[in-house]
């Protein structure tokens, strides 16, 4: 099991951003997944005890094209060109939930992955599929100043 690195401003990943959900995940590669925990909190409701879909659909967007990097190759930053998302449960706030993420497909520059949701007794909440790309040149500029703050804390 390997940690993955995290940014400093992501909102679902950022360990300085104050309104994240600061979310780790860990390689898994005898399994070729990805897994992190998170606990959405309450004031990210769509309803009292039930998480946004929006926050749900963020998780799973960075879950999935996070599995790109199963291989340890933390450099592999890819950009979501397209995604997917089907809800199969309710999701709750306050709870511990899983997220798995894997890779369906991959070439060079493109990739098809996909994450699911799961609730403590392995429920599927939510699950998506991606399609992922290599950033353009101009989002690896920006990108460049931050490089510094990409780490395992």
């Amino acid at each position: 099991m390997q940690k993955q690195p995290n940014s400093r401003t992501c909102f679902v990943c950022g360990r300085e951003n104050e309104l994240g959900l600061k979310m780790s995940w860990y390689n898994f590669p005898e399994e070729a997944q990805i897994q992190g925990k998170v606990t959405i909190p309450e004031h990210l409701n769509g309803y009292p005890g039930i998480a946004h879909g929006g926050i749900v659909a963020a998780i799973l967007d960075e879950t999935a094209g996070r599995s790109i990097m199963v291989d340890g190759n933390f450099e592999e930053l890819f950009v979501t060109l397209s995604l997917e998302i089907k809800y199969r449960n309710l999701t709750p706030t306050c709870v511990e939930l899983t997220a798995v993420g894997w890779v369906l497909r991959r070439g060079t520059n493109r990739a098809k992955v996909a994450a699911e949701l799961r609730l403590p007794d392995g429920t599927v909440t939510a699950e998506c599929e991606a399609l992922v790309v290599r950033p353009p040149q101009t989002v690896k500029d920006r990108w460049e100043p931050e490089r510094k703050f990409w780490k395992v804390d």
